[in-house]
Order: C-alpha cells, then structure tokens, then sequence
C-alpha cells in the first residue's frame, strides 16, 4: 500500500527513502556531488537525490580522446568510467558529503558480475542512501556483450548484488535491448527494488576532414533531447511491468525542462533524473521543480504522486493515482 502523502506536493517516497522532491541529478553529469556545488546559486537542496559517479573496484583512466562531442539535440559521451575505485570513494569522498543537504546514491559498474558484486559490498558498508547497478557494461567474460542487453546476464547481476546489501537496488536499464520488458522482469525477480529508465543510446561520430571516428572509442553514449521520445516510451512499457509489483521508476533521458519532466511523471515514472541539460543550464532543478508545483496548482490535484502513470488510455481511462 502507498504512504500517505506528505503535506509538501512535491515530497516523495522512494524505496522507503525521504526525497525532498521528484527529481534527480544523474550519474557521470555531476561528479560525486561537489562539481555544481562551486556554481553560484545552486545547492544541492534543490534535488530530490543524487547519483555519484560510476565506480568500479579498482581505478580506472577512462578512454582516450575525445570523450564528448556536441550533436543535433544532444550529447555523445565516451569517458570510460574514469574514475578513482571504489575505496578511495568510501575513504576520501563520502566522508566529504553533508548527507543532510540530499540522497546520494552509488552508481556501481563492472567488468565481471564479481566486480558488481564486491562493489556493491564495498558501498553497502558505507553511508550512501542506495545503490543503482549501471548494468550497460561490457562483459569481459561473454566476449564483451553488454550485461544490461540481455536479461539473464542483467538478473545474474542484480541478484549477485542483492547478496551483498539491504540498502535499495536501483537497476539502470538500457535501450540498447531487444524487449525491455522482458529484462525488467527477470530483474524484479532477481531481487531489483527500482529502475532508472533509460541509460544512454549508442552513436557515433565521424569527422569529414580526416575521415575518422571523432571519439577516440569510436561509440559513444548519445543523451540530451534527442532520445526523450525513445526513453518516454521506454519509461511506459517498464511502468506496464514494474507498477503491479510496486516498483518505482527514475525516467530520464532528454529531460530539459517541467514540461518534460511532467511527461515522464505521467508516462509511469515516480521520479525525474535530470543530467546533459545541467552542462548548459545548471540551475535548472529549482525552474523544473517550480514548473511541476504549477501544473499541479492548475490541475487541482494535492501531490506529484496523483500525475504517476496517469497517462490517458485508449478507452480514457487514466491509471490510478498514488503516491509513490
């Protein structure tokens, strides 16, 4: 059964935990939730939760260069999960967060389901609020298929994961599979307590005067506006899925602004994840949030849970409200 609702419209429960409100700041677009404390005016606050940086056990470089380039409606990224492993995280990093501003959550990725397994084990043992399982890595072990396109290496993972914490399990999907809903399926029964949908698209980019790849890995991760039809429509088919066993989702792709958000809230997601529209506007949260307080104003409705999967069916008959 759904909690009651909090006086504040926009104050939601997620995975048992306390957000301020819906939306949430992305992993890779904000560091380990320092990179947008340094800009004027912003706070960390203003957000419902925040997604630290893709960790993994041991250190890591990233890719060669160039790792961003600017597309039509949109961004490809190709880092490489650079980034320090997972005890230098536990050790230096955290200990630096104020967990009393917002949620952060631990982005874990691997190489093998043993590296998502130790971790997650790591993080458990740690203050951080939940874990999302970026499960769009490449495995080493299976000739380099993607875990999170196949929904038996995604369930290998989630459940590896399950074993080694009780904080939530928040499973990152990607698009980049044949039925989406068939891996949020196997990833409910291996134990998921959430979904962010969807991660990246991948895409390329070639440069006419050399006639090269312009990403130093060739393919890269493409996000912005351009993939928000694809990523609401994927929001709506995991929704179909997830919503009978009660599990909430994060919708995010392409999200830049309330109306967007709206969309996502409305297609079945109970939360908002908001990243490649920071890099140019970072003090967009509190316009989003802003936005989302209005529409509820207009439409008469008391809290953000009542737009939840309230998307209109064919016969007119919307989905019942609640409060995530």
């Amino acid at each position: 059964m759904a909690p009651a609702c909090p006086d504040d419209p926009l104050r939601i429960r997620f995975c048992g935990l306390d957000f301020a409100n819906p939306v949430v700041l992305l992993s890779g677009c904000v560091g380990f939730g320092e990179e947008y404390t340094r800009v004027a005016g912003f706070s960390n606050r203003d957000v419902g939760a925040i997604c630290l940086k893709g960790t993994t056990a041991t250190a890591r470089l990233g890719n060669a260069p160039h790792r961003i380039w600017e597309t039509t409606g949109g961004m490809l990224n190709a880092i490489g999960l650079q980034n320090p492993g997972v005890e230098a995280v536990v050790r230096d990093i955290l200990p630096t967060l104020d967990f009393s501003e917002t949620r952060f959550i631990a982005n874990v990725s691997g190489s093998t389901v043993e590296e998502y397994a130790e971790v997650t084990r790591r993080f458990d043992d740690s203050p951080i609020d939940a874990i999302e399982i970026n499960i769009s890595c490449p495995n080493v072990k299976e000739g380099g298929v993607a875990f999170g396109n196949d929904p038996e290496m995604s369930a290998r993972v989630v459940a590896a994961c399950r074993q080694q914490t009780s904080k939530p399990l928040i499973t990152k999907l990607s698009p980049n599979q044949t039925d989406i809903q068939a891996n949020a399926r196997r990833c409910i029964e291996a134990g998921s307590d959430a979904f962010a949908v969807i991660n990246t698209l991948q895409g390329m980019a070639v440069d006419l005067r050399t006639r090269r790849a312009i990403l130093g890995n060739i393919q890269g991760g493409l996000s912005g506006p351009a993939i928000k039809p694809i990523a609401l429509l994927k929001v709506y088919q995991v929704a179909q899925i997830a919503r009978p066993h009660g599990i909430p989702i994060i919708g995010q792709g392409g999200i830049a602004s309330a109306e967007d958000a709206l969309e996502f809230l409305i297609a079945g997601a109970s939360a908002v994840g908001v990243g490649t529209a920071l890099f140019y506007d970072p003090l967009i949260v509190p316009r989003i949030t802003a936005g989302i307080r209005a529409y509820l104003d207009a439409q008469g409705m008391r809290h953000v849970g009542e737009l939840v999967g309230s998307i209109q069916a064919l016969s007119g008959t919307p989905g019942a409200p609640h409060c995530p």
